[in-house]
């Protein structure tokens, strides 16, 4: 009786686990099934795919630009205190301009010693150390001018008080939302028109829009700034705002 308890016990065992590795083998057949399934279905149908491209011109309504001022000097106190005269005139005279002290800022302070060579008796002594000469301050502000039509005389003025740089000038567009949407609405008006065209040479009838993609690559909206700039006069010019779009239409049933 022994030894057939235990053949009939060790039957049942290997009964047992040959269900459970039918249920694993079930269980994996039924997810690859699943996944398979996934990936063959079919993608959403779209008849007409087109891109459409739209731009829109604005003039900028405000503008930026550096305006600095060098001095050089025997010591640093006196190369400070030069600077410091110039560029509180200059500040003054943007201030009296329209330029209110928020849009003001300075961007950089530097003070940096001059050197000039040593003279000795023998020209092409290498061991010779340069001879400090003096110092450079430097006092660079970025201001923002909110009266394009303004620039020119600004900016005679300030060199006027003693600015030594002027640079860095660009003209701005403070709402760039608000000409972008055009700019978008302008391209899938594009997209449409030429969907419209490939859906009549086809002889079927356009359906409604299944998807949009905006481009975000190379050709993503830009901000091309049309700057001419001159001494004085300064034109501000336009800025054109692109938009490149990829629409898929269906084809009407």
């Amino acid at each position: 009786m022994n030894g057939i308890q235990f053949v009939s016990t060790g039957a049942h065992r290997l009964a047992r686990h040959a269900a459970r590795v039918l249920a694993v083998v079930t269980t994996l057949l039924s997810l690859c099934g699943g996944a398979y399934a996934q990936q063959s279905q079919p993608a959403p149908e779209v008849g007409i795919v087109v891109t459409g491209e739209g731009s829109v011109n604005v003039p900028p309504d405000y503008a930026q630009i550096r305006i600095g001022v060098t001095t050089r000097a025997k010591t640093v106190k006196e190369a400070i205190n030069n600077n410091s005269k110039l560029m509180v005139a200059i500040v003054a005279v943007l201030k009296d301009a329209g330029v209110t002290e928020n849009d003001i800022q300075t961007e950089r302070f530097s003070m940096q010693p001059n050197y000039t060579p040593a003279t000795t008796l023998r020209s092409q002594d290498s061991r010779a150390e340069p001879k400090l000469s003096g110092f450079n301050v430097s006092n660079y502000v970025n201001v923002t001018i909110r009266e394009i039509g303004n620039i020119g005389e600004l900016l005679d003025r300030a060199i006027a008080a003693g600015a030594t740089d002027i640079g860095n000038l660009s003209f701005l567009i403070s709402d760039v939302s608000k000409a972008l949407d055009q700019a978008r609405e302008a391209a899938i008006a594009d997209a449409r028109r030429k969907a419209e065209v490939y859906a009549k040479a086809s002889a079927v009838r356009l359906g409604r829009v299944e998807w949009i993609t905006e481009d975000t690559g190379s050709e993503a909206p830009v901000l091309a700034n049309k700057l001419r700039e001159a001494r004085v006069p300064i034109a501000s010019g336009e800025d054109t705002m692109r938009v490149r779009v990829t629409v898929g239409f269906q084809i009407a049933r």
